[in-house]
């Protein structure tokens, strides 16, 4: 089955592994040591240098937690006319951080969500990766001009991995002002009437282990205009989608 772990971000510095927080690197590792093949997706396909300088500082804090592939492949503008032989040979996909438009756009010029519709690996999203996994992605507006461009497309389609809306950073961009606009209070709440979005803080993350989804970590609930936390570090909330029920576990770990 399926697993996902979308963070995020799960880096805790330059030379260091990923977080222990919220048994991440302990679930992580568990599934990821089994894979052998993994596919680098960036967020930025046609800019070489800063793909490669992202994916391979991913590939060394891997290594850093123990986790080593035999083959560690870049999907990007160079080879996108192969993305069918590279996600059907991989079982170890990794969606990478950055804008989320334009990753989108990326994913959906090389059809990557009908190639994802029978993969049965290890998926690893990264902020922007980790929104895109959705069915309908929230595109939240993060750059100067998306905030007040009427035409900013804030609800695009994604990968279909998870009907999550996920919004990562939290911590950092909760008191954002974009476009003379408060991005939370004027922008998001708004755009969360009639949906539901989950704000996760660093070192959180979603995690499905093909069955069901459980947000792990400290995560705020933004719903109809309103937010709440709905659970700490070391703390996890199940999630169901398809009965639009959930539960906290409220274990300490």
């Amino acid at each position: 089955m399926r697993k996902l772990f979308l963070t995020s971000s799960p880096f805790i510095g330059d030379g260091k592994p990923f977080t222990k927080k919220n048994k991440f690197l302990e679930r992580f590792a568990k599934c990821a040591r089994a894979c052998r093949r993994a596919l680098m997706i960036p967020s930025f396909p046609s800019n070489v240098e800063l793909t490669e300088e992202h994916a391979f500082a991913i590939r060394d804090t891997m290594a850093l937690s123990g986790i080593c592939f035999e083959d560690y492949t870049i999907l990007d503008d160079r080879n996108r006319e192969r993305a069918k032989e590279l996600v059907t040979s991989s079982d170890f996909i990794i969606l990478g951080g950055g804008h989320v438009p334009t990753q989108n756009a990326f994913f959906r010029e090389v059809g990557l969500r009908g190639l994802m519709a029978g993969f049965e690996g290890v998926v690893f999203g990264i902020s922007a990766g980790s929104m895109n996994a959705a069915d309908v992605v929230y595109a939240q507006p993060e750059e100067e001009g998306e905030g007040s461009d009427p035409a900013f497309e804030k609800f695009i389609p994604g990968l279909n991995l998870t009907k999550t809306m996920l919004i990562p950073h939290y911590q950092e961009i909760r008191d954002k002002v974009l476009d003379g606009k408060k991005l939370f209070e004027e922008i998001t709440y708004p755009d969360s009437i009639g949906r539901e979005f989950f704000a996760l803080c660093d070192e959180s993350y979603l995690y499905s282990d093909g069955v069901s989804e459980r947000i792990c970590g400290e995560t705020y609930r933004i719903k109809d205009g309103c937010i709440r936390k709905i659970c700490g570090t070391g703390e996890e909330y199940r999630l169901s989608n398809s009965e639009n029920a959930d539960h906290c576990l409220s274990h300490r770990e």
